[in-house]
């Protein structure tokens, strides 16, 4: 692992919730202040001289981590060196400012132009005359035009793919100063060498890669990189406001530990999406209570389909996961084949033969929510029994969580325009529908290819609820949560929880939460499910839990004693009902 990975992880990350802004809203900000009178120039030397104090501590940090450290001494008793690669727009502007403010305060600074001519230097008297004409990343090259710099387009390094470990470009520090918010597309030509080469230089010399306002390649809107290529950066100086894309889809694995900087005032402008690391904390339960104060679950799925062996696990991981938040009973509508398997595993759950339908519409009736979907199989049958099941929820008033085949016959409904569909939005108006699908399942509800999901998240979810109603998440690296309206992005989980039955798992969280009728409408939405769930995967593939789930005098104890700790390779499904009883009981504590 390089050093600064090491150093990155010691910025702190708020557990308040965060307001999320795309590339156009931050430029509006922008306008809107320089309306006021404000100087653009000036607001990029603001963010510049901010940036070099956090370059310059986060460094001291690296040097504090050397001393110990022999392959590293020299990081300690030298001038501290910095290697600064600009593009053309303002992003470069700022990546030339922070050169010329860290050599006048000592630091060795090299300068590597991406996509420049040969840059002219002014005298003074000419810098007079054409300062209204210039751009503000013009005057910035002005102010840093002693650093030395070479263009990369005349280096060794372009058209050449053996970057082996070259001296002239090693520094303590690689300042990322090429793409701003901008970007939409995939780098090309040397842009996208540049990247690469800055990518193995970093790696190689195990550089502190530290990047301007968002890596270069990210797309700040939708988390979109293009073909795998991106600036990884360790921290990222995240300026005015914070972007969408750095905590969806790719943003997260580029991106490192983010240092907000914020510089104008912003309030006054609604976000797309709210970030949310820490679920809400619970009351204690009444001590004058029963199962029934708790819910009845009733969960529809695990069926078998001829030929096959059935799905049977599925029903189990949700009712498992339903019983872990707390719920205070749980029926398993299932194949009959998988009774058998259902009640060895959870001896606390009732069953019935999923293909009894008077019998599962009268325990509709007496449910406090229906989860459906999982493991019900994708054939005429199925669909026949999600079709007539929705019915029967639709006409007793229950919620209901619709997950996996019962998306797939959602979608096939739809594409034959059947009724349920529109009976099933109006419905949502009124009552609480929750749908949870990954970009395979939203494609399908869409119509769509899923890299078309993938390109733009934000948009996919949208549109999901525009269709169907309901509230929806959209699963996957920073999962989306779209509930009465707004948007929220899950700033929990990890990479451990890409298995197999994990949906399954969050199926029967949001469930379980929702059948509670001690909890209030926050403590049992859609998000706190998804926080819960993420959460629950954390403390299985993590040291120590996040301050949001322990109280920080506690972290300690818990990192030496905690016997739930698997690591992400081994994460599986049915590992996760133990953890959301550690994650329950410390939200009540």
């Amino acid at each position: 692992m390089r050093l600064q990975m090491q150093i990155s992880a010691q910025c702190s990350q708020s557990s308040m919730p965060i307001a999320l802004y795309i590339s156009e809203q931050v430029y509006a900000m922008e306008q809107a202040w320089f309306a006021q009178g404000y100087d653009s120039f000036g607001l990029m030397q603001q963010a510049a001289w901010q940036m070099t104090q956090h370059i310059i501590q986060l460094n001291e940090r690296a040097k504090a981590q050397a001393k110990n450290n022999v392959k590293y001494f020299n990081r300690t008793s030298r001038q501290p060196s910095v290697c600064v690669w600009v593009g053309q727009g303002n992003n470069g502007g700022d990546g030339w400012l922070i050169s010329h403010y860290l050599q006048q305060l000592g630091w060795q600074v090299q300068v590597m132009t991406v996509g420049l001519q040969a840059l002219e230097k002014f005298d003074d008297e000419k810098a007079e005359n054409h300062k209204t004409s210039m751009s503000d990343a013009i005057k910035a090259q002005h102010m840093a035009v002693d650093v030395c710099h070479q263009r990369f387009e005349d280096s060794q390094y372009y058209q050449n793919e053996n970057t082996q470990l070259d001296m002239t470009l090693q520094a303590d520090v690689y300042i990322d100063a090429l793409f701003g918010i901008g970007l939409d597309r995939a780098p090309e030509g040397f842009y996208k060498q540049a990247i690469s080469t800055f990518n193995s230089l970093a790696q190689q010399h195990n550089t502190l890669v530290i990047a301007v306002d968002i890596p270069s390649g990210l797309v700040a809107s939708t988390g979109q990189v293009f073909e795998h290529l991106a600036i990884q950066a360790d921290v990222t100086l995240c300026l005015i406001a914070r972007k969408f894309g750095l905590h969806t889809k790719d943003g997260m694995d580029y991106s490192g530990k983010l240092i907000d900087i914020p510089l104008i005032p912003y309030a006054s402008v609604e976000p797309v999406a709210t970030l949310l690391t820490s679920a809400q904390g619970l009351a204690p339960r009444r001590q004058n209570s029963y199962k029934g104060s708790y819910g009845h679950v009733l969960a529809i799925g695990g069926n078998r389909i001829d030929g096959s062996q059935g799905m049977g696990g599925a029903a189990i991981l949700t009712s498992a996961s339903a019983m872990a938040t707390g719920a205070g009973k749980i029926t398993v509508a299932c194949h009959q084949a998988f009774h058998g398997a259902l009640l060895t595993s959870l001896p606390d759950a009732m069953t019935i033969n999923l293909h009894h339908q008077d019998g599962v519409e009268k325990l509709i009736g007496d449910a406090s929510v229906v989860a459906i979907g999982m493991g019900m199989g994708r054939d005429k049958k199925a669909e026949n029994l999600f079709v007539r099941y929705i019915q029967a929820i639709m006409a007793k008033g229950i919620s209901v969580v619709i997950d996996a085949d019962g998306l797939y016959h959602l979608a096939a409904l739809q594409a034959d325009k059947h009724e349920v569909v529109t009976q099933l939005r109006e419905y949502s108006k009124t009552h609480k529908v929750c749908l949870t699908p990954h970009s395979g399942e939203a494609a399908k509800l869409l119509n769509k290819e899923i890299n078309e999901v993938e390109s733009d998240r934000l948009s996919a979810i949208q549109h999901c609820a525009d269709i169907y109603g309901g509230d929806w998440v959209l699963k996957g690296a920073g999962s989306l949560v779209l509930e009465h309206g707004e948007i929220y992005v899950c700033g929990a989980g990890n990479a451990g929880m890409a298995t197999a039955g994990m949906g399954d798992v969050l199926s029967g969280v949001t469930a379980g939460l929702l059948a509670q009728q001690d909890l209030d409408s926050t403590q049992s939405s859609l998000r706190q499910a998804v926080l819960i769930h993420a959460s629950a995967g954390d403390i299985l593939t993590r040291d120590v839990l996040v301050n949001q789930q322990l109280g920080s005098s506690r972290t300690r104890d818990y990192a030496n004693n905690n016997q739930l700790l698997i690591g992400q390779r081994g994460l599986q499904a049915q590992d996760m009902p133990a953890a959301i009883r550690h994650i329950m009981q410390n939200l009540t504590d």
